[in-house]
């Protein structure tokens, strides 16, 4: 069932936004790819009270197109809410009556977190593509500053969706002492050759553009229309045939006949369009860039014998998620994590959901997954095998 967000019940305490530097300048933040980068400010959203004992924390990580905004209002009075408002808040599947949950922006973001557009301090101009490659351990490494500036040692969970779940595994694997569980929503532990196309496409589209300047255009007008159509292209693979072909058919938007031209009069086009148009809104090109890239880059197991070695670190309790109508992170990626995770003896639960929505169908189907998770986190905290 999918839910239209609710207006936030008054007295319900709003997001809290804030920012924080976790690297120093002049510190030398080591990167996987062995560059460094200083300083480093991470944008992020609380909801909830942190218990005395500080042991109901739940961390949020975020998709590729997501930000640090995961759920609620800023201001009474703010029409829109956070990506995941349907099941982050009072009383849903991640209870911030109960829970402390934190959400940032990842590193390399464009919404408040360091990345390609902030300044670099030791040229005074926006880094653009001098900023130096990231990868999926180097967001999560930042992250763990960021709790510990916030005096917070453990998580009971980290969860996430798509990228999100890369990071939930990445944080299972570098911090094992720090996570009490791990959830993996449609995702995978290493992207597919499929996957790592669209992103070059998607990458191609943008770098393309005549307005991209190589990467310096901050000044001089966004490769918007490049960004576009890397929006598009990847919104196509977050649906499913069946969802697409219900909800758009070959349907015309307006015009009663075909015009035989080439403006876009199918349904489906100028939903494409208008899906372009909102994210170059508010996402930045060479940010896009550089997410993608570590994305195609995450593969824990790429030093070791096998998965189950890598994820041989994790003392964390697992749920892995997936989604029948999901074929950009298909079940079999699923089971191949869940798999390893048995092949190791850690405690998994897995779950296959019925949905014709695609890769999305975790942001647009709350209910399912919602009495899942909550069972799931609720059973952790009492100790249940």
């Amino acid at each position: 069932m999918r839910r239209v967000a609710q207006e936030t019940p008054a007295g319900v305490p709003l997001a809290q936004r804030a920012s924080m530097q976790v690297v120093e300048p002049g510190e030398r933040f080591e990167l996987e790819s062995g560059a460094h980068l200083s300083p480093i400010t991470v944008a992020y959203e609380t909801l909830g009270e942190l218990s005395r004992t500080k042991d109901n924390v739940i961390l949020i990580a975020h998709a590729l197109s997501g930000d640090a905004h995961v759920a609620g209002r800023y201001r009474p009075d703010e029409a829109a809410v956070g990506w995941w408002d349907d099941f982050v808040g009072p009383g849903r599947a991640i209870d911030t009556d109960r829970y402390f949950v934190i959400c940032s922006n990842v590193l390399g973001g464009c919404r408040g977190t360091t990345g390609p557009g902030s300044i670099n301090v030791a040229t005074g101009r926006r880094y653009g593509m001098s900023f130096p490659t990231v990868t999926i351990g180097d967001m999560v490494r930042v992250q763990a500053r960021l709790l510990d500036r916030l005096g917070i040692d453990r998580v009971a969970a980290v969860i996430g969706g798509s990228m999100g779940g890369m990071q939930a595994i990445e944080w299972a694997i570098s911090f094992p002492e720090r996570v009490g569980s791990a959830i993996v929503i449609a995702s995978t532990s290493r992207l597919s050759a499929q996957s790592i196309a669209f992103n070059a496409v998607g990458r191609n589209a943008i770098t393309s553009d005549p307005r991209w300047c190589g990467g310096d255009y901050y000044d001089n007008g966004e490769p918007l229309g490049g960004l576009a159509v890397a929006r598009m292209i990847g919104h196509i693979t977050y649906l499913s045939d069946s969802s697409m072909q219900e909800k758009f058919g070959r349907a015309l938007r307006e015009a009663e006949k075909l015009s035989y031209g080439f403006d876009s009069e199918f349904a489906v086009e100028t939903y494409l369009d208008y899906q372009g148009a909102k994210f170059v809104e508010r996402f930045d090109g060479n940010s896009y860039l550089y997410i993608t890239k570590a994305m195609d880059y995450y593969d824990p197991a790429a030093e070791c014998s096998s998965l189950a070695e890598a994820l041989a670190p994790s003392k964390a309790r697992w749920l892995v998620v997936s989604y029948t109508g999901d074929w950009l992170f298909p079940t079999a990626q699923s089971r191949e994590l869940v798999d390893a995770l048995l092949v190791g003896r850690k405690r998994v639960s897995f779950v296959e959901l019925e949905s014709a929505y695609g890769h999305d169908a975790f942001l647009l189907e709350y209910e399912p997954l919602a009495t899942i998770v909550s069972g799931f986190i609720q059973s952790v905290r009492d100790g249940k095998k």
